[in-house]
């Protein structure tokens, strides 16, 4: 029950500080633009030497990309009669990274940023879709890990891992030039909040199901 009240407070100050940040995007944008132009200078600093880099981890959140990971990942579950976990990493990814995120833009409709586009992207600035589907996807199988791995050595190492590559996929999207920081802390907002506020009901359904099928 303690777990649960903290998760839900950390999920709802995320999905506050989204509402807080889409409300100065809306009406008073030039307020972040000390934000967003000093942390762009610092992240570009390597350019062009980190482009290479950079290019190719901003693969792992293109929606092709998480698509046919999703699509095994949840293939692996399924078999293994994973349902609750499948359940819940559906809902995030299609419903949250795949449906609302992109409607959510419709609402700012924000400019992306000025400088040159290393990768090409025709939808509104905020919040990043990348920033938000590697939250959602990665994030989730950051939290599942312990279905899949039981040792402890793996379960850290490939937290850290998948830690480390949302992160960088957030910068990979400054560096590129196609979002300002702003917009990649919108999308892991939006990403942190739905998995805070319903990885509780995941573990609980998941709990309420294997009972279930152990009784019968």
């Amino acid at each position: 029950m303690q777990k649960k009240l903290i998760y839900q407070y950390a999920g709802s100050c995320f999905l506050l500080l989204f509402v807080f940040l889409g409300y100065v995007v809306k009406f008073y944008p030039s307020w972040l633009n000390p934000f967003d132009e000093t942390l762009t200078r610092v992240i570009r600093s390597g350019y062009p030497m980190m482009t290479p880099f950079f290019l190719w981890v901003t693969k792992f959140a293109n929606p092709i990309t998480i698509i046919l990971l999703f699509l095994v990942v949840l293939a692996v579950f399924l078999i293994n009669k994973y349902y609750a976990e499948a359940l819940w990493l559906g809902l995030g990814t299609i419903g949250i990274a795949g449906l609302f995120n992109p409607l959510i833009k419709l609402v700012f409709l924000r400019e992306r940023p000025t400088l040159e586009h290393l990768v090409v992207e025709t939808s509104s600035s905020f919040p990043s879709g990348h920033s938000t589907g590697s939250m959602v996807f990665y994030g989730s199988l950051l939290l599942l890990i312990p279905i899949l791995f039981k040792q402890s050595f793996w379960q850290w190492t490939l937290r850290i891992l998948l830690g480390v590559l949302i992160a960088l996929i957030g910068i990979s999207r400054i560096y590129v030039g196609v979002h300002f920081p702003s917009d990649v802390l919108g999308g892991f907002c939006v990403g942190l909040s739905w998995l805070l506020l319903t990885y509780p009901y995941y573990r609980q359904k998941r709990f309420v199901w294997r009972f279930t099928r152990k009784q019968l």
